[in-house]
């Protein structure tokens, strides 16, 4: 995916989910591919230094050891045995192809490549896209883990831990249920969490650290030029709910806002939107720093309730 995010303000939500159905069936090995070049430049490096291969040379032993499916592994070994690194032998089995049965030297360890990034990311971000249809879709383990290169085992994992933020369902028998984006929700959810996180900044005004509220301005600041991707730091939300100390009002954002936290920081993947949030942060935080409680109230309020694309649709009907 590219890193300039398409602005969800040029079209209705509706439009853009339609063509985010689209661009995910399309870019359906789009993660896979990273896999498959991750594991055959790793099995290169070795093959061309003449280490010998920590696990034998069959698609099964090497998706084991590089914990993903057999898809990613038959493709890069392809690749090296078009490029001369590995060959078929006797009944199939791949042998290291060597020149001349002379075996390589090793005067230096190879270097490795970098593994690619944990597809936590990227696939929470396309089930995030998935459940602004409003529809539920059911998803299963194998076809997943199939999509993007990775083993049976990894995908649970992962889909383990999406259960655990809200986003996906447990069926027995039917597999994994996506669970689609209400609009009626968002509005509830934005509501009790304005009146707690203001609930919140009361609680922790006096506990207010000077030098953590100027790392966290520091770390709202946008880049002065350039036009890549945005990482907005959301834990100004974080720290006056932790410094508030008030086990109840914690227990709420940690049981019901793990899906909604995933839906904001999608939406800030938007620069437009990802600036709109860090100048936000940066008037709250300025106002903190001046102890003016009015000012930070009403911009923390002001904060939770805007710039949210995905509301924009029903705001202007």
């Amino acid at each position: 995916m590219s890193p300039e995010c398409t602005s969800y303000r040029s079209y209705n939500v509706f439009d853009f989910v339609a063509k985010v159905l689209v661009f995910v069936a399309e870019d359906k090995y789009a993660v896979g591919m990273s896999i498959t070049s991750y594991i055959k430049n790793d099995l290169a490096a070795q093959l061309r230094s003449g280490q010998e291969s920590p696990v034998q040379l069959t698609l099964d032993s090497l998706a084991g050891h590089y914990q993903v499916s057999l898809t990613p592994v038959r493709a890069a070994v392809a690749e090296l045995i078009e490029e001369g690194l590995l060959q078929k032998g006797e009944n199939n089995r791949l042998t290291v192809a060597r020149p001349s049965g002379k075996r390589p030297r090793a005067d230096h360890e190879p270097r490795s490549p970098e593994p690619p990034r944990d597809p936590y990311d990227d696939i929470a971000n396309d089930l995030v896209q998935l459940s602004l249809s409003g529809e539920p879709v059911y998803l299963r383990e194998e076809v997943t883990a199939e999509k993007y290169g990775i083993s049976r085992s990894a995908i649970r994992n992962i889909l383990h831990r999406l259960a655990g933020e809200g986003v996906l369902d447990h069926i027995p028998r039917r597999g994994w249920r996506l669970r689609p984006f209400r609009h009626d929700d968002l509005l509830a959810f934005i509501e009790v969490r304005e009146a707690l996180e203001l609930k919140a900044l009361e609680l922790a005004r006096p506990k207010l650290d000077t030098d953590e509220l100027e790392r966290l301005l520091e770390l709202n600041t946008a880049p002065g030029s350039g036009r890549g991707k945005l990482c907005v730091n959301e834990s100004l939300h974080d720290y006056l709910i932790v410094t508030a100390g008030n086990a109840y009002i914690q227990d709420f954002f940690d049981r019901q806002g793990r899906y909604y936290r995933l839906l904001f920081v999608w939406e800030d993947r938007d620069r437009d939107v990802a600036l709109e949030t860090m100048r936000q942060h940066r008037e709250i935080l300025t106002a903190l720093l001046k102890r003016n409680w009015s000012a930070a109230k009403k911009a923390l309020s002001h904060h939770i309730r805007d710039n949210h694309p995905v509301l924009a649709r029903e705001q202007k009907s």
